[in-house]
């Protein structure tokens, strides 16, 4: 179990300047280092134009000094280099971490069979395709993925793409055009949300998971345009799953299609890990399914998976697909092997379902809050940023791997730590997290969260 050890920066050296500090000196500077650019906007960073003299277009990035400030507080998170790892635990500066940060959900990444299978692959095939699937990219290994998938689905057809982000975009922009309506959750991943914006259809976003909301929107919508429903199956930031059973009548209701993005879904939800539409038993009315590789599949890589004619259209219609270069061998090696392992062994299922259950449980015990979690994503809202930050960082000082989550990609004041737990985690390292958890909690007092009282989540969307 690792040791709790003294602070560090991403440097190794100990921070230099406190994180009041900097909140005194620049109050933006904290939040302007984390914003996600969803939107386009202005702010303290954009060039501001002078009359008479042009605008350096790299202005912006040569006055980004808020990321510099951050981390000589030694409370920046993020682009943690891992030196080493077997899943549920990994080394970063010469320190070992329990993981509970990662999509690793059946700990396969390090399974023997997948490793074996990948290096095989490499030394048959080469590194590398050199080229897209519409060209010279096409193994006889994609095309087996690709049937092993369909099959596994109970789909038709299945079409694999370079990453899971790539899915998204390829899938949304090819499937719906000017004349068609996208109807998408608003908590719904990046990835889908630049698919819709490289689609020409007319995007229409709804309250999360709200089906009141759904139907209000489909019920104003023009009969004669097409209209796509898209939504996570499980949400990646709350951990909450997508109310299809309703999503499906709506769907019926107004002649729309539903497109799930199962990439937090596959080989977690339904009785053989088919995704969200098996949890419900709703597969028929499901049109098409996307997931992801790196996850659950233990890889890189994504898919789409349908009906034949729409999965054709995707190949010769998918901008992504056409001109990206094809899966790596390895890696498509290494998701075939993953899918026999998930196929053959339904026990990781269950353990990783009880894993998920004992975290939830005992963080809730802790006197956190959980937010809308009802699977292995669960998060663990604090508040506020600064409070997070902190919190993240004694976590880390003591051996547990989380990921703090801010504004806007959670709702203002609902600030968290992103735990996810694995089928591989042993009941002594999640002990060992838990502990870890209370002591922190211990020494920083009540959460900004519990003091406000915990308005709902889902009320702030």
């Amino acid at each position: 179990m690792p040791d709790s050890h003294e602070r560090l920066t991403s440097s190794g050296a100990p921070p230099t300047v406190g994180f009041q500090n900097l909140v005194a000196a620049s109050p933006s500077a904290f939040a302007a280092c984390f914003r996600c650019d969803l939107e386009n906007r202005s702010g303290p960073n954009q060039p501001v134009p002078t009359a008479g003299r042009s605008v350096d277009l790299f202005e912006k990035c040569y006055r980004f000094e808020e990321l510099h400030q951050v981390q000589a507080t030694g409370l920046y998170p993020y682009f943690r280099a891992i030196a080493a790892s077997d899943a549920t635990e990994v080394t970063i500066q010469g320190k070992r971490l329990v993981m509970v940060g990662s999509n690793n959900y059946l700990g396969l990444t390090n399974h023997p069979e997948v490793i074996e299978a990948a290096v095989h692959a490499a030394r048959k095939y080469g590194s590398g395709c050199t080229g897209s699937r519409f060209l010279n990219g096409t193994l006889e290994l994609h095309e087996e993925l690709e049937r092993r998938l369909a099959q596994f689905l109970r789909r038709p057809a299945c079409l694999a793409f370079s990453t899971g982000f790539q899915a998204c975009l390829g899938v949304l922009s090819a499937i719906a055009g000017k004349d068609d309506l996208i109807f998408c959750d608003r908590d719904n991943h990046a990835s889908i949300i630049d698919g819709t914006r490289l689609s020409f259809a007319k995007t229409i976003k709804y309250h999360h998971n709200d089906m009141a909301d759904l139907e209000e929107k489909l019920s104003l919508a023009p009969e004669d345009k097409g209209k796509l429903i898209v939504a996570d199956g499980v949400f990646s930031m709350l951990g909450d799953i997508v109310k299809l059973p309703k999503m499906s009548e709506l769907a019926k209701r107004f002649g729309a299609r539903v497109l799930l993005d199962d990439a937090h879904a596959f080989g977690v939800l339904g009785a053989h890990g088919r995704g969200t539409a098996e949890h419900f038993g709703l597969e028929r009315e499901t049109d098409l399914v996307m997931g992801t590789f790196s996850k659950s599949l233990a890889s890189i890589g994504g898919f789409a998976a349908g009906e034949f004619d729409v999965i054709q259209w995707l190949k010769h219609k998918s901008r992504s697909l056409i001109f990206s270069a094809s899966l790596p061998p390895a890696s498509t090696a290494g998701v075939i092997a993953a899918l026999d392992i998930i196929e053959r062994e339904p026990q990781r299922r269950t353990a990783l379902w009880r894993n998920a259950e004992k975290m939830r449980r005992g963080l809730q015990s802790l006197g956190f809050d959980t937010g809308l979690s009802e699977t292995p994503v669960v998060p663990v809202v604090l508040g506020d940023r600064e409070f997070t930050f902190r919190f993240w960082r004694a976590l880390f000082d003591r051996g547990v791997f989380t990921n703090p989550v801010c504004s806007p990609a959670v709702p203002a004041g609902c600030d968290l730590l992103r735990t996810s737990y694995m089928a591989t985690h042993t009941d002594a390292q999640l002990d060992f997290v838990l502990e870890q958890f209370a002591a922190v909690l211990r020494e920083m007092g009540p959460t900004p969260r519990s003091r406000s009282g915990g308005a709902a989540i889902a009320a702030t969307r």
